[in-house]
């Protein structure tokens, strides 16, 4: 003891005999309990962070009104107050009329009468007319009392009707009432109204009717004596189908809203050209109309031999150069053999022999 007192004393480390050869080791549950002590301090701590979440709850239950507040009652409730209800008044009915009527079916037919067809010149004449030696106006009778003969309402001509007529402006508004004036303009027959018109027209500017207003350039007589030119072309158009439809071409033209341009069309054979913003639909109509206008250009004193060339290239311009033919027929020249020069017998020429009576 006093020489481990006086090692101590002197600053020297003394060694247990037992321990000289073994290093000092760590206690293992030592460090196991610091570790879990940790653990559960994070775990602790995470827990205090986290807010607890409410939970979501359905009322299931049905609100009922009852003394004046609601109460919420449960479906097993409620299906035991309906069984509780007193059932309905016995006394109390509800009764249902039902009307029946019995159909019979008339012995006679109904049809609907026809609307009166447009008339010509409608508009009124105005007083613009001369006087001759005499004092007197005779251009109104004239016009009147053709307008009142029984031919030529017979005729019923769709070329005076374009022009001046405010019934059939109204009528043009209606497929079914063009298609009745188109029936009618169409039932006569052709040659015998072509000639009467074409001596309708020589009368018309005869002096002692109305030569003189003709003359001086009055729109009524001289738009009048254009439609009696141009009544064998416009009737050939104006009577035209289109094949896929069987409808008349002009009553399709017309109620076309979308695209009125092939309306113009009808207005070449009284000398009125097409307006150059004209963008026609390119159909087997419009084709079978400029057809029908090349073959009338035969007759050079046909108001149409002045129109078609232009609106033939105009019509080219949209549908396609070789759409319709731009080129005249040959004149005719009646006494001459028919012609001035020999014709070509082609599919063209077709259009040509059907209006050739109207021509001479």
């Amino acid at each position: 003891m006093a020489l481990t007192a006086s090692l101590l004393l002197s600053g020297r480390r003394v060694q247990s005999p037992t321990s000289s050869h073994h290093r000092p080791t760590t206690s293992w549950t030592a460090i196991l309990v610091v570790l879990a002590c940790l653990v559960c301090h994070t775990m602790a701590a995470t827990a205090d962070a986290i807010e607890p979440m409410e939970t979501l709850v359905m009322d299931s239950r049905t609100p009922l009104q009852e003394g004046g507040g609601w109460v919420m009652l449960s479906n097993d409730d409620m299906e035991l107050r309906k069984m509780k209800r007193a059932p309905a008044d016995p006394q109390v009915t509800t009764t249902f009329q039902i009307a029946v009527s019995t159909v019979t079916q008339a012995s006679t037919t109904t049809t609907v009468p026809a609307s009166p067809l447009p008339s010509p010149l409608d508009g009124g004449l105005s007083s613009n007319f001369t006087s001759n030696e005499e004092g007197e106006t005779p251009c109104p009778g004239f016009i009147n009392s053709f307008l009142t003969d029984p031919l030529f309402k017979q005729c019923y001509p769709l070329s005076l009707l374009l022009q001046g007529s405010r019934s059939f402006f109204n009528a043009e508004k209606s497929l079914v009432s063009i298609t009745q004036v188109l029936d009618a303009s169409c039932a006569p027959n052709a040659t015998f109204c072509n000639n009467y018109m074409s001596d309708l027209s020589k009368n018309l500017t005869k002096p002692e009717n109305c030569g003189n207003d003709f003359a001086l350039g009055n729109s009524i007589v001289r738009d009048a004596y254009m439609a009696m030119v141009a009544y064998a072309p416009l009737y050939s158009v104006g009577c035209l189908k289109d094949p896929a439809t069987s409808m008349y071409c002009y009553a399709n033209a017309i109620t076309n809203l979308s695209n009125p341009s092939n309306v113009y069309f009808y207005y070449l054979p009284l000398n009125i050209s097409l307006p150059g913003s004209t963008v026609p639909s390119c159909s087997s109509c419009l084709q079978q109309t400029m057809n029908v206008f090349q073959a009338a250009t035969a007759n050079r004193k046909q108001p149409i031999a002045n129109t078609y060339g232009s609106a033939a290239s105009q019509v080219n311009t949209i549908c396609g150069p070789a759409f319709v033919n731009q080129t005249l027929v040959s004149e005719l020249v009646v006494g001459a053999g028919l012609r001035s020069r020999p014709l070509a017998w082609t599919a063209s020429m077709v259009p040509l022999l059907a209006v050739l009576p109207w021509l001479l």
